[in-house]
């Protein structure tokens, strides 16, 4: 059985990994500073990275290695609420979205699906965690699924208890409001075994993997 994994999800010291409200100017609300040091360059691997590489950056290529579809909400697709409009919006990626495989976008609201010349497709659908992740499965015999976000999506994966595998970045600040990752979760960590690895740059990496029984 292939694996759901979610990476790379940045979180502050208080539990918040985006903002509360999304725009076009701000593609996870006002929380930009969660990403001041994210290096987006190594996350399909470190080969032509001009780089050093880092605690930071080994952790980032495992983005994307075995992995044969995302699962996202549709907050992280774009700022648009209700009704899909007519304005031609295909992602905040344009006309290169980094993802190399099936997308399955959450939404209440039904669209065409899009697809992308480097093998990228979005797909919007509609259902409980366990039916979009068979869909996601069923699109990618024997690979893995990541759970892409936002922060709501993965509380519902977690919720679900239909998350393999959990890559935190907690970041040293605190923002006050915002998205909660965990809030309705407590005792949710009982049921991983989690390693901890901090960062020169003041990152501290959390590794969550499922317990086996």
């Amino acid at each position: 059985m292939s694996r759901t994994r979610v990476h790379n999800l940045f979180v502050s010291l208080d539990g918040f990994a985006a903002g509360e409200h999304v725009t076009f100017d701000q593609p996870i609300g006002d929380a930009e500073r969660l990403f001041g040091q994210f290096d987006g360059r190594g996350i399909h691997g470190i080969e032509g990275v001009d780089a050093p590489i880092t605690v930071d950056l080994a952790l980032t290529t495992l983005w994307g290695q075995g992995i044969g579809a995302e699962i996202m909400g549709r907050r992280k697709f774009g700022p648009q609420t209700g009704d899909w409009p007519d304005d031609g919006w295909q992602g905040w990626w344009e006309d290169e979205p980094p993802f190399l495989t099936p997308v399955f976008v959450l939404t209440h609201h039904p669209r065409e699906s899009i697809e992308f010349p480097n093998g990228t497709s979005f797909h919007f659908v509609e259902g409980s965690p366990a039916e979009v992740l068979q869909l996601a499965r069923d699109a990618a015999p024997g690979k893995d699924i990541r759970i892409g976000g936002g922060p709501s999506t993965v509380r519902q994966f977690l919720e679900a208890d239909l998350i393999d595998f959990l890559h935190l970045a907690v970041v040293p600040i605190t923002l006050g409001r915002g998205t909660s990752l965990f809030g309705g979760l407590e005792g949710i960590e009982d049921g991983f075994d989690i390693t901890t690895v901090s960062s020169p740059s003041g990152l501290t990496h959390q590794l969550w993997n499922r317990k086996v029984s």
